[in-house]
């Protein structure tokens, strides 16, 4: 009875497989929707990390600009990560785009009368 088992799980062995794609597209609906969510959060993260690494530098060394030259920080990371999102939104919007279920086919209407 175990061989007979044995001799069937061999004989599918795609069937773990077979379930796998659809929660995995079902998982990447939502780590994508998580990640253009979480766009605001990060510039403002983004900010906060550089005004404190900007009040430690000043903090530590005594100079004032320092502080500033945090805030550029944050703000250009902050900026990096917008970037980044634009990116990988239109690769997504690119690819699609190429899909051929949304692709436009005009039709061909022939108004001569022959």
């Amino acid at each position: 009875m175990e061989n007979k088992q044995n001799f069937q799980e061999a004989k599918n062995p795609l069937k773990d497989t077979e379930s796998k794609p659809k929660e995995e597209l079902k998982y990447k609906d939502a780590v994508l929707a998580y990640s253009n969510a979480t766009l605001g959060i990060s510039m403002v993260v983004a900010v906060l990390i550089g005004v404190g690494i900007g009040y430690g530098l000043e903090s530590l060394f005594g100079f004032s600009w320092l502080f500033w030259l945090g805030v550029v920080w944050g703000v250009c990371a902050a900026i990096l990560n917008v970037f980044k999102a634009y990116k990988r939104q239109k690769r997504e919007l690119d690819e699609l785009a190429n899909d051929p279920k949304y692709t436009y086919q005009a039709k061909n209407f022939d108004d001569e009368d022959d």
